[in-house]
């Protein structure tokens, strides 16, 4: 691991950024207040801050702007209310009913406002017992809405000053995940590669790629900056985004035969080459995206041309010693691989032109595309959305019961006096913060709680121990807040432990002494919280992996069955526009890292809910497989070249009637016998007797060691196409299968 990278690609992150931006919110005017002894009776004003810090999540100025003017009068009038109403049990009790199910419910229309809800809850569990508020409510819940108007000011401000910023990071951002995953590609390229884990891990990777993708979408293509006018940094900024989705479609055309690669090249020097110069070039797209993030000047440091020439001088050497008719076939797969890696360099290439341009060239610069189009889906504000979620066959509506109860029981056992419970509410913000929809994601958060608090708390209770002086102490929870923001969601574990670290010694400047009992307190509400979250989800109308199975297979087939017929029309010259193609591609792609993200999730569930988890992953690998190879043939399609010697209309007759057999299972539609007669066709290429023509010619001349560099014989090419279709064909056979053991053993499940 290169160290020095990863602490660059974090210092430069939105990550690093937004957490430096909210902490020096709060820190900065405590500060001040500190100065003229007022911290203690305005400790509400930075409080107020982080709340509505925390709801500005990554997304659109306007988006961003709405839900913060948004929060900043939710998160007043539930602080007045639950201030007001402390007195009465009852009333207290229907609070948390009510605010809990409602504010777990608008989740329905997307992740800023489940974002939002949650931190609503935080300020409800915070003002609940109204010891924050003290005697004059009216001016306390006052000054926690100052708190929360001052970060939107700081909003504002920053986004004034620098408008392409966020949007310039979540590009960076794109590819320093195409960097990692092309380092994985290049695994495969070692001797003795792990082919299992590898897939496995390229499966993950484009799981976090496609998440990347979804949240820089939104932001490229509704950010008014970028879309409509007509600057430099905007139209670079526009299309260095659409080039790394161009850069993730040629990684996804590099899958290859690897086994046989290995075994017929496994022992040269050429494998290895072809390795080290993946990751050379891995780390050329890091530092690129760094650059993005920082928004420094990028200066390339390697010359792909010259790297790329000694790995083709080293595959012409040695053809040149093995070279036959025995081994033609060998060589032909092997420079079908450096033309992939070519075509890779290629589009590097293009996007280091793009992002180097200058101000004239980048006027000419424009996509043409209708970005509306690629925009993911989300669901309107209106109330006919959120009454149609009141169902138990609604994920939403059965989580919103679940964060209802585990509130309920969770703030029941608060009132235990028996327990000394000092904070009660850090027992409902433990609950609001680990319990999600799905099961897995809440055990994961359980216990990363857990460990984290234990962890935060010694470290805070040693460094109380030792350290007395403010400014370093000051200086300690500096770093512990902006860390601890900047991880929040990339990685929960680091970012509790320096939450509880600043937690800590925040009491400490309110109240100095008190460490013992905020260490207990803190410890015994965490391992409550966590006790009370995992017995409501697993119990509470629990929402298992295995039920969204079937309805993310059906989305999956569909898509690689409408990508493939466009990739086939492309051969047929019946050409698609630019855009219908980058759509089918798009939802491809998506609706495969749907799928192998709900298999992940499905590992982590209970072993008597894991159902048909080796069929489930079996389709994860068949379509990873088919949208890999209709992408390697997408780039002939796109070529331009003519390829006479493939029967294109039987083969795509052929494919598709086996794709629509898996999707007719999938939806349980009675089959067309044609469709199975169909998928039974013969297509009649010329490919084996073109083979065999020029091996028999190869027999009878000497050979020729004519070294054409970056290029490929139209033999190789056609070859390839073949091998791509008939692998499509296999795969296609083979998830069809999987589907019909997969749906008898449901049916016997289900008798």
């Amino acid at each position: 691991m290169n160290y020095s990278s990863e602490l660059k690609k974090f210092l430069t992150s939105q990550y690093i950024y937004s957490g430096a931006r909210i902490a020096l919110a709060i820190v900065i005017p405590s500060i001040i207040l500190a100065q003229f002894g007022l911290l203690k009776e305005y400790f509400l004003f930075p409080l107020g801050t982080s709340f509505v810090g925390l709801t500005d999540q990554q997304g659109p100025f306007i988006r961003r702007r709405n839900t913060l003017i948004l929060s900043i009068f939710s998160f007043f009038l539930i602080a007045l209310l639950a201030s007001l109403l402390k007195g009465f049990p009852i009333a207290v009790y229907l609070q948390i009913i009510v605010f809990g199910f409602f504010f777990s419910m608008i989740g329905v229309y997307g992740m800023r406002l489940a974002t939002f809800g949650s931190i609503a809850l935080v300020v409800l569990s915070i003002f609940i017992d109204g010891h924050l508020t003290g005697d004059d409510i009216f001016k306390s819940t006052f000054i926690f809405f100052l708190g929360c108007l001052w970060f939107f000011i700081i909003f504002l401000i920053v986004s004034k000053l620098q408008p392409y910023k966020l949007a310039s990071q979540v590009v960076g951002e794109n590819y320093l995940e195409l960097a990692d995953y092309l380092r994985i590609k290049a695994g495969h390229y070692t001797k003795n590669p792990d082919f299992d884990s590898l897939l496995n891990q390229l499966i993950t990777q484009q799981v976090k790629i496609k998440n990347h993708q979804e949240d820089t979408r939104e932001i490229v293509f509704k950010t008014r900056q970028i879309v409509n006018e007509s600057t430099t940094q905007s139209r670079i900024l526009m299309l260095m985004f659409l080039n790394s989705i161009d850069l993730y479609d040629k990684l996804l055309t590099s899958e290859n035969d690897y086994k046989r690669m290995n075994q017929v090249f496994g022992e040269t020097k050429l494998l290895q080459n072809i390795h080290d110069y993946l990751l050379v070039m891995a780390d050329e797209i890091t530092n690129l995206g760094i650059s993005l993030q920082s928004g420094l000047p990028y200066k390339e440091i390697t010359n792909f041309d010259n790297e790329l020439k000694k790995i083709y001088d080293e595959f012409f050497d040695h053809r040149a010693k093995k070279f036959s008719s025995e081994t033609m076939e060998d060589f032909m797969m092997m420079r079908q691989v450096l033309m992939r890696i070519t075509e890779i360099t290629d589009e590097v290439t293009t996007i280091l032109k793009v992002n180097s341009q200058d101000k004239k060239l980048a006027k000419s610069l424009s996509s043409g595309l209708d970005y509306s189009q690629f925009l993911p889906q989300e669901e309107k504000l209106n109330l006919k959305v959120l009454f149609s979620n009141f169902s138990l066959n609604s994920g939403h509506f059965r989580h919103a019961v679940r964060v209802t109860i585990a509130l309920l029981i969770g703030y029941i056992v608060s009132r235990f006096e028996i327990l000394g419970i000092g904070h009660s509410y850090w027992i409902l913000i433990t609950i609001i913060a680990i319990l999600k929809p799905a099961y897995a994601t809440t055990k994961h958060r359980n216990l990363l709680r857990f460990f984290g608090t234990l962890a935060g708390a010694i470290i805070a209770y040693i460094t109380l121990h030792f350290v007395d002086e403010p400014t370093t102490l000051l200086i300690i929870l500096l770093v512990s807040m902006i860390i601890c923001f900047s991880l929040l969601k990339s990685n929960y574990f680091w970012a509790v432990l320096f939450m509880t670290i600043y937690i800590f010694l925040s009491f400490n400047f309110l109240r100095p002494g008190n460490i013992n009992l905020i260490f207990k307190d803190r410890l015994l509400d965490t391992a409550i919280g966590g006790i009370v979250t995992f017995l409501v989800a697993y119990f509470i109308l629990p929402v298992w992996e295995h039920t969204q199975n079937l309805a993310l297979m059906k989305k999956s087939s569909k898509s690689n069955l409408d990508y493939f017929r466009l990739v086939m029309d492309h051969f047929l010259k019946n050409e698609p526009e630019d855009q219908d193609f980058r759509l089918k591609r798009k939802n491809a792609i998506i609706d495969l890292a749907n799928l192998s993200d709900n298999f992940q999730r499905m590992i982590s569930d209970p072993k008597n809910q894991q159902r048909k988890l080796e069929a489930v992953h079996q389709f994860v690998t068949t379509t990873h497989l088919i949208t890999a190879y209709t992408a390697s043939l997408s780039q002939y399609a796109k070529s331009g070249h003519e390829f006479p010697e493939i029967d294109f209309q039987n083969w795509k007759i052929k494919i598709s009637a086996e794709l629509l057999r898996t999707s007719s299972l999938l939806y349980q539609q009675d089959l067309d016998e044609q469709i199975r007669s169909e998928s039974r066709i013969k297509p009649e290429d010329q490919v084996f007797d073109l083979l065999e023509k020029r091996k028999a010619e190869l027999e009878n001349q000497v050979f020729s060691d004519e070294r054409k560099t970056f290029t490929v014989s139209h033999l190789t090419e056609i070859k390839n196409i073949k091998e791509l279709l008939e692998l499509i064909n296999d795969v296609a056979k083979d998830q069809r299968k999987i589907i019909e053991e997969y749906l008898i053993h449901q049916s016997k499940a289900n008798a």
